[in-house]
């Protein structure tokens, strides 16, 4: 049964943040690539993780390839498209360009 990993994906003033669970890879099975307006999340497992020399007498996870590709808004500033892998989660940040950041203003009622 083929599965992809959960995503979390929030937006602040400032920026975009998705969140992927991919635990139990490397920073290096991933791949991360923007192509025209499509953020695309990419692993391809080496061998090291599906032979482990080891007789599973029961086996529930594994580590399988996938791909998630997400369509990007107009206001993401692709150049500065951040990643970071800790405990599991995948982290990207996508900041957003200057002229699409909310600006707040308090409007005076007469």
């Amino acid at each position: 049964m083929a599965t992809v990993p959960a995503v979390n994906i929030s937006e602040s003033p400032e920026e975009y943040q998705i969140d992927l669970a991919a635990p139990g890879l490397n920073k290096e099975d991933f791949k991360v690539s923007v192509e025209r307006d499509m953020l695309n999340i990419s692993t391809q497992v080496s061998d090291e993780h599906n032979q482990t020399g080891k007789f599973y007498n029961r086996r529930e996870y594994s580590f399988t390839a996938f791909t998630r590709s997400f369509a990007l808004p107009e206001s993401t500033d692709v150049d500065r498209i951040e990643a970071s892998y800790t405990n599991g989660v995948l982290k990207l940040s996508l900041p957003k360009k200057e002229e699409a950041k909310a600006v707040s203003k308090q409007i005076e009622i007469s």
